[in-house]
């Protein structure tokens, strides 16, 4: 799948919603330009073969200009501790869905951890692209761990997309700007 390149030059904090394999992360990436340097903070972590492969196939389509930082919970503390110095390297964020995830596990609050990402984004240094998964779409989920995860990560996006500059929602490889 290869969602058509934007490479537009992005500023303040731009947020893309979509479901699963919708194209998002690969919409997030191409908002970057093409040559210049870019910070990708990575919440996933490799557990499994599969996981192996998806990290694998992000970084392959990425390319060389990008300077990776792999970060499953503290994604806030990151961002405070970015420079602004001028020229700085923008950021993507892939993904909240993995980081909510990770937070849940671990066992924080995920409001709590929800806030100082929210408080962070609005002091950040640099431009940030977040990209998160809408899990909500569909039917509720049978189990309360998973009815839990998805109201966590409808509450996360919508608090983030109200700090956001830009969100767009990103279906079967296309693009919806719902706030700009």
């Amino acid at each position: 799948m290869r969602t058509r390149q934007t490479n537009m030059e992005i500023s303040g904090i731009t947020l893309v919603l979509g479901g699963q394999r919708s194209g998002k992360s690969a919409y997030g990436e191409s908002l970057f330009a093409p040559g210049r340097s870019a910070l990708y903070l990575a919440t996933a972590e490799a557990g499994d073969d599969e996981m192996t492969a998806r990290i694998a196939a992000h970084r392959a389509r990425r390319g060389g200009c990008w300077t990776t930082l792999e970060e499953p919970l503290d994604i806030a503390a990151v961002l405070r501790n970015l420079t602004p110095e001028r020229g700085a390297a923008p950021v993507l964020i892939d993904c909240l869905t993995v980081w909510l995830a990770n937070v849940m596990a671990a066992g924080r609050d995920p409001e709590v951890e929800g806030r100082a990402l929210c408080a962070a984004l609005q002091n950040a240094a640099r431009p940030v692209v977040l990209v998160s998964g809408e899990v909500g779409l569909g039917i509720v989920a049978e189990n309360a761990l998973a009815r839990r995860f998805a109201d966590a990560l409808g509450e996360l996006n919508q608090a983030v997309a109200a700090v956001a500059d830009r969100v767009v929602l990103v279906a079967a490889g296309l693009p919806l700007v719902l706030k700009s």
